[in-house]
């Protein structure tokens, strides 16, 4: 901020100069029309002395307009060369009184209508914030300056949640909401803020808002894990697994809240099994055989790979369960369940939509190869054993 009032007194010192130059120079014409007017007023005492001789007798009229011719070539050489003089209709108290007046107005318009508070705020901003307050004080100066900018109200309401403060949360993500639309994203945090706001109390309000957000993105994230807390906390553990497991899915690999979802849908399951009538759940496990199309027999070769996985339908593309053979146990029958699982934290029975795929690989690459099958979506504890048919070239 020092720099921009550096640079703005030095543009005022050169609008003064423009104003204030005009009348020192005018002060050096005032000193030459000065001396002429004393040139002029001794020129007329010589003549006026001239005549008094004339009429003392003492000169002729020869002598006398001899020299009178001498004081006028005298007058000529002491004002040849000075300006004529220049009217002035300004005078010299409207400059002066303009190099005052538009310093102080310049100031007075810039305070009013210019961006100083935009500059100091874009400084800041350059540098990291040392706190969350400090963060959460720049955003609101941010969002004083630019109330219409609903990416400034939408940052300033997910810092009022960071800070614990979600009914502030909650009336900007309502204005954010008002200037950018009724977008899936900011449904679910509003609808998170006033959930936390009403003290974790489940209303019509935050029940509408999650459902229109989910109409809209069925993959919301914040609706999903929203809808999950309060599935768990009204002890409908079933419910939470399920909004939690979607949630899951969106999530990329190696996200810091993974693990800590995973743990949430693991208490859940523990909960619901010790819920008294419920029965456990089928573990999850799938039967499938493994067929190839004749038409690719000559195509293949007997040592190439062949891996048979699950993936989850709406997740990451990463197998939940695989198994490793070669085309020379085609046709084959397996089972793949959570004992087969690549991840701990990834297992067949955390996703209720599974798709079974098979892929043969000369090079033994499980994510490409030269031809696949694939099985419809299917429940991960569907019973009955699915065939799967390897007949189409890998893409």
């Amino acid at each position: 901020m020092t720099e921009f009032w550096l640079g703005a007194g030095l543009l005022l010192l050169a609008a003064l100069g423009f104003l204030l130059i005009p009348i020192l120079r005018g002060r050096g014409r005032q000193q030459e029309e000065d001396r002429t007017a004393l040139n002029v007023a001794l020129y007329q005492e010589r003549v006026a002395e001239l005549a008094a001789q004339q009429a003392a007798g003492v000169l002729d009229a020869g002598q006398l307009a001899t020299g009178r011719d001498e004081a006028a070539r005298e007058l000529l050489a002491d004002t040849e060369g000075a300006e004529a003089p220049r009217q002035g209709h300004l005078g010299k108290a409207l400059p002066l009184l303009a190099a005052v007046l538009v310093p102080v107005m310049a100031l007075g318009l810039y305070l009013h209508f210019g961006a100083a508070d935009k500059v100091e705020l874009t400084r800041e901003f350059a540098e990291a914030p040392k706190s969350m307050d400090e963060m959460t004080t720049r955003l609101e100066r941010a969002v004083q300056a630019q109330p219409d900018s609903a990416e400034g109200l939408y940052f300033l309401g997910r810092a009022y949640m960071a800070d614990q403060r979600p009914a502030d949360a909650a009336k900007t993500f309502e204005r954010a909401l008002a200037l950018a639309g009724r977008q899936p994203e900011l449904l679910g945090q509003w609808a998170q803020a006033l959930y936390f706001a009403a003290d974790k109390q489940w209303n019509a309000q935050v029940q509408a808002l999650t459902d229109e957000a989910l109409k809209a993105d069925p993959n919301e994230v914040t609706s999903l894990g929203l809808r999950g807390i309060a599935a768990f906390e009204g002890e409908r553990y079933q419910e939470a697994i399920d909004y939690w497991q979607r949630l899951l899915a969106q999530l990329p690999e190696g996200d810091a809240s993974r693990a800590a979802l995973q743990g949430g849908i693991d208490r859940a399951a523990e909960r619901l099994q010790a819920q008294p009538g419920v029965a456990a759940a089928p573990a999850a496990r799938l039967k499938v055989r493994v067929e190839l199309a004749a038409a690719l027999k000559d195509k293949v070769q007997p040592g190439d790979t062949v891996f048979i996985f699950a993936r989850a339908t709406s997740g990451p593309p990463m197998p939940l369960a695989a198994k490793r053979v070669t085309v020379a146990q085609l046709p084959i029958e397996l089972e793949l369940s959570d004992a087969d699982a690549m991840m701990a934290q990834m297992k067949l029975s955390d996703f209720n939509e599974v798709q079974l795929v098979a892929r043969v690989s000369r090079a033994g690459q499980p994510t490409q190869g030269e031809w696949i099958g694939q099985s419809a979506p299917l429940s991960n504890r569907s019973p009955a054993t699915q065939h799967v048919t390897i007949d189409s070239p890998d893409r």
